[in-house]
């Protein structure tokens, strides 16, 4: 009945505990058995619940479909009209488990009427969901649905042929490359190498089996091929169970024997299988080689003295084998079970903690595993084109920033590499292989924009340092266009960072790539950047990034230097274009330009490539209007939108603010935008009569009115344009920054 409840919800007020309770149920429904688990999950989502009467007719002969129907018990009946056009003509009847309606997939009338010959549960999925559930899984529909077409014999037969084209079913990968790959067959080991303790443990265990089970290790015969000194899965699961209490059941043992073929120590005879509590036959690392020696009596009492601390080191690593295992495999042969290990697992993943349980459930049936064996493996380069979205699952890694060395290093449970998806740009940052043995989860570029593209993509963050460096939310609203329509436009708010890290954002994100349509946020940017950071500090920090060198040592190269080049270069003429005629109006600019003029003459020595970015420069010095304009429209990665470019604010801008006292008395004042906070308190102290013979004993404060405070420097620019809605600006000596409130 709970059931019941939480299913005719609408989909959109499904809530995720009202998901797992349908995924819960579903799964264990004996009709859904042949059904795979992703599709189960999605079902949870897009499905409506069914219950009818015996007699009721879901659609006739001829009707247009508006949906498709699973059935979970009961009976339907299948007809036809019959030959003399009174009544039906019964063909068959569809038990539980049977899915049916897949002509809404090409808007083609219906092949048969189906009538409830029973009390029926149904589940019913819309047209406009099931395409969508088709896109995505027609490996697996392929396999449930029940062709009414095919039965009746009355749909065309070119259209029948295409409707169950075998080529449409993604063809599992069976090559020998994938075969040979670790990290997507289980039965082989992950690492080159055999652990010490793991390879202790495998002496431990063949000792005692050699001192009291010696027939389990012997020679087998199977299809005529003889295995040397081999064992049997299931002997061996039986006599690990019969060692000690701590062994508990079988699937417990079986993780822990997993945990030795994982690294070699035990192997499948022909490395075809994982561990398996089946007649399959594995062998110790070395045994076929090698001619079986009973051990001393020695070795027998010092291994059985060891056995009880080997079963219990075995049965701790076992679990995280078993999930290794799981992963690895091909994702069509993950059953329910496995993908309930795979999200238990997730639930404790940091980088995943703000993401809702669908969301969990869906990257469980796509996650792939990765393994890398060896510290210092450059997993990717700043400028390569983004293809995965990693989160480490064992060891860490070091983010490397061209011109900064390392800024960060990410560790287990962090995640990398999903902001050149969200952005379809290169990769911002080189990551290198800080441990040896270091494991990943990762996620296709195709399953990320699938499942999380649209969870991840209003959010912008950069770490660097151990700290969030740039925080943005992306938020849509409606703009006018040059030609009066609307357009859905996207902004930035900027949550926390400093102006230095936008900077360095747009030029890693927004000059490699064609911009996405309604996105103004560098257009947005260049308009507004003199509020948050003076000409001279972004010229400096331009030049400190066109200058910066590449380090080999992290696999920088001459080829990444020549990117980085191009992108300031490539800002600067973004620059120009946004404020032409205010452009110049700082006399640094055209030391500026000077400056980056002759470094580009100096690198064109090493970099021809540079020479119509050189052109182009030289154009913006000279004032050679027609030349840009011609040659700036032509650039390649320049695509302007229709919607009207913001209004340029310059520090020249004058702004009228108001200056209050503890007393909420108060002084107008006009200043100029880029009028730094030490100026506003020399002059408010001396309009407000204030301790002006003690100006360091004054403070500028921000009170807002959830009674928040905010402390400028003296530094700081535009504090006008920085005041929060109903929030004052005070002015008061530090011992009184306590008292001061703002009213309402």
């Amino acid at each position: 009945m709970f059931l019941l409840m939480v299913h005719i919800k609408l989909p959109i007020d499904r809530t995720s505990d009202d998901l797992d309770i349908i995924f819960s149920k579903l799964k264990d429904i004996k009709a859904f058995e042949k059904f795979h688990p992703l599709l189960i999950q999605q079902l949870c989502y897009y499905s409506y619940f069914e219950n009818l009467e015996k007699g009721v007719t879901l659609f006739r002969t001829g009707d247009l479909g508006a949906n498709w129907f699973a059935i979970l018990s009961g009976n339907v009946d299948v007809c036809v009209p019959s030959e003399n056009g009174k009544g039906h003509t019964l063909i068959c009847s569809l038990e539980a488990g049977a899915a049916f309606g897949e002509s809404i997939l090409y808007d083609t009338p219906r092949n048969a009427t189906i009538i409830t010959s029973s009390s029926v549960m149904l589940l019913r999925v819309e047209q406009k969901d099931f395409k969508i559930l088709w896109e995505r899984n027609k490996q697996y529909l392929h396999g449930v649905i029940t062709s009414l077409s095919q039965l009746t014999n009355t749909l065309d037969p070119k259209r029948r042929a295409s409707e169950f084209d075998p080529s449409l079913i993604p063809q599992v990968a069976t090559n020998k490359l994938l075969k040979d790959d670790p990290t997507r067959n289980p039965a082989l080991p992950i690492v080159p190498n055999t652990s010490v303790r793991i390879q202790h443990a495998a002496y431990v265990l063949r000792t005692c089996i050699l001192s009291k089970a010696p027939q389990m290790i012997r020679d087998r015969k199977y299809h005529l091929k003889i295995h040397r000194s081999c064992l049997v899965a299931s002997e061996m699961v039986d006599w690990l169970i019969h060692q000690s209490p701590i062994v508990h059941s079988r699937s417990q043992a079986v993780d822990m024997w997993q945990a030795l073929l994982e690294e070699g120590a035990i192997a499948h005879v022909s490395q075809e299988h994982y561990f398996k509590d089946k007649y399959l036959f594995y062998r110790f690392s070395g045994d076929e080689d090698r001619t079986l020696i009973r051990p001393s009596n020695v070795e027998q009492n010092q291994c059985e003295q060891q056995l009880a601390d080997v079963i219990l080191t075995l049965a701790q690593v076992g679990p995280d084998a078993m999930l290794r295992m799981i992963l690895r495999k091909p994702r069509h042969q993950r059953t329910i079970d496995d993908l309930e290990i795979i999200y238990d697992q997730l639930l404790h993943v940091k980088a995943l903690s703000h993401l809702s349980s669908l969301v969990k459930r869906e990257l469980a049936g796509v996650l792939i595993f990765e393994a890398h064996p060896f510290k210092g493996k450059v997993l990717f380069t700043q400028g390569d084109q983004g293809k995965f979205w990693y989160i480490i699952l064992k060891g860490s890694v070091q983010c490397i920033v061209y011109g900064k060395g390392i800024v960060e290093t990410f560790h287990q449970g962090d995640d990398f590499g999903k902001l050149s998806l969200v952005n379809n740009s290169p990769r911002i940052a080189t990551i290198v292989l800080n441990e040896d043995n270091t494991h990943f989860l990762r996620v296709d570029k195709d399953d990320f924009n699938r499942i999380l593209r649209d969870v991840e993509a209003n959010t912008v963050k950069l770490r660097e340092f151990g700290k969030d460096v740039l925080l943005l939310e992306k938020v849509p609203i409606n703009v006018k266009t040059a030609h009066g329509t609307y357009q859905v436009c996207y902004k930035y708010f900027v949550m926390s960072g400093i102006v230095e890290k936008m900077l360095e954002y747009f030029l890693e994100t927004y000059l490699c790539v064609n911009y996405e349509e309604g996105d103004t946020s560098l257009d947005d940017f260049l308009s507004t950047y003199v509020i948050f950071m003076p000409i001279y500090q972004i010229c400096t920090r331009l030049l400190s990034i066109y200058k910066a060198k590449p380090q080999q040592r992290f696999g920088e190269n001459i080829g990444l230097a020549l990117q980085e080049k191009v992108k300031v270069i490539r800002f600067i003429l973004e620059w120009y274009d946004a404020s032409r005629e205010t452009f110049f109006e700082d006399p640094k600019i055209n030391i500026f330009l000077d400056e980056l003029y002759d470094l580009i003459l100096v690198d064109m020595k090493i970099y021809p490539q540079l020479k119509e970015e050189i052109t182009l420069i030289k154009s913006i010095i000279e004032n050679d209007t027609e030349y840009k304009d011609i040659h700036l429209r032509k650039l390649p990665w320049k695509q302007r939108n229709n919607i009207d470019k913001p209004n340029i604010i310059r520090q020249s801008d004058e702004v009228i603010f108001k200056v209050y006292c503890a007393d909420h008395t108060y002084t107008t004042m006009k200043m100029r935008v880029d009028t730094p906070a030490a100026k506003i308190i020399r002059v408010a102290a001396d309009k407000l009569g204030l301790r002006s013979d003690q100006p360091d004993d004054l403070k500028l404060c921000e009170v807002k009115s959830t009674g928040e405070r905010i402390l400028y420097k003296e530094t700081d620019l535009s504090i006008s344009y920085g005041l929060s809605l109903n929030g004052r600006l005070f002015l008061a000596p530090s011992d009184h920054l306590d008292a001061l409130v703002c009213l309402k």
